[in-house]
């Protein structure tokens, strides 16, 4: 089967179309025959070598892709929650380098979830991985109903999530944006939407006069955002930064990986998009084998939902 993935580092142009031997499900496990991969900016360090000490222990290729969606092809012993034929979508975590760029992939069945009705496989792929990451974040944070939350990067595929599903949770929610994506951000449903920029801080300070009790910080702005959170409030950070900002704040990095088998968070996400209550943004598709056309169009910045390959 082909994947599509680097034999050896580099930029967008490293990307290769391989031939690899072909999996299959085993006992607990469902094999989706992929139709669309979502291409994140967590892809980029399997290819241009970030994860590079990680990997070594394993051989190439070594493949990217955190969320794909596509129909169950094989399902080994045990599984019941779907059945050969079904569309789904699934997160990915890869294993041994060997990610969702990929024609076949075998996965727990606790990944998998059908796709939400009514949308398309490349619409679905957008939803897993960062919409997880997003349920994490709340999850960690614990906000009680009424709380006040900011998020910042709220125009990017994590913060439109957070956005929605804390609307969902019962917060009050100030995102930032900036001027062209003023528009975009408010169709996501905030309470208030500030400009984004080195000040923001500032201006969500005077939505919130005390701070705010949560904040999500998807445009990783670390110690700049803290005076934004009130004393004893929450930050939510999505690249591992860990500090001690004082004044009683508490920092919970988010890993996706602690929810990759959290089937029925997956499962609600696809009820909450179903509900219209959470929405799937697709920015533009390339064929799988143009993988680094995409990673190109990704690293130029200035996208606005997921850019999709498709098998």
């Amino acid at each position: 089967m082909r994947v599509v993935g680097v034999g050896e580092f580099g930029g967008p142009e490293a990307f290769r179309v391989f031939e690899v031997p072909e999996p299959h499900a085993g006992p607990g496990q469902v094999r989706i025959a992929v139709r669309a991969a979502a291409v994140n900016p967590t892809d980029t360090y399997t290819r241009n070598g970030a994860r590079a000490e990680m990997l070594s222990k394993h051989p190439p290729p070594y493949v990217p892709g955190m969320d794909v969606a596509g129909v169950v092809d094989e399902v080994g012993d045990g599984v019941s929650s779907v059945a050969v034929g079904e569309d789904v979508m699934a997160i990915v975590v890869p294993v041994g380098g060997h990610g969702g760029y990929s024609e076949k992939i075998v996965l727990p069945w606790e990944s998998v979830v059908p796709i939400p009705r009514g949308a398309t496989h490349v619409e679905a792929c957008t939803l897993p991985m960062n919409g997880l990451t997003a349920r994490l974040s709340l999850d960690l944070m614990a906000l009680a109903p009424g709380a006040t939350i900011a998020v910042t990067g709220a125009a990017g595929a994590y913060g439109g999530y957070m956005v929605q599903l804390a609307r969902a949770d019962g917060l009050t929610v100030i995102a930032d944006a900036s001027d062209r994506d003023t528009a975009l951000v408010a169709s996501l449903g905030p309470d208030h939407v500030v400009a984004r920029g080195p000040d923001v801080s500032d201006r969500i300070r005077a939505l919130a006069a005390d701070g705010v009790d949560g904040l999500a910080d998807g445009s990783v702005q670390n110690d700049q955002i803290v005076p934004a959170v009130r004393d004893g409030g929450v930050i939510a950070t999505v690249r591992g930064w860990q500090a001690d900002p004082g004044r009683g704040i508490r920092i919970v990095p988010v890993w996706v990986r602690e929810y990759a088998r959290n089937h029925v968070a997956l499962d609600v996400l696809r009820q909450q998009v179903e509900d219209g209550r959470v929405s799937l943004r697709v920015a533009r598709t390339f064929p799988a084998a143009n993988a680094g056309e995409a990673h190109a169009v990704l690293e130029a910045g200035g996208t606005r939902g997921r850019l999709v390959l498709e098998f």
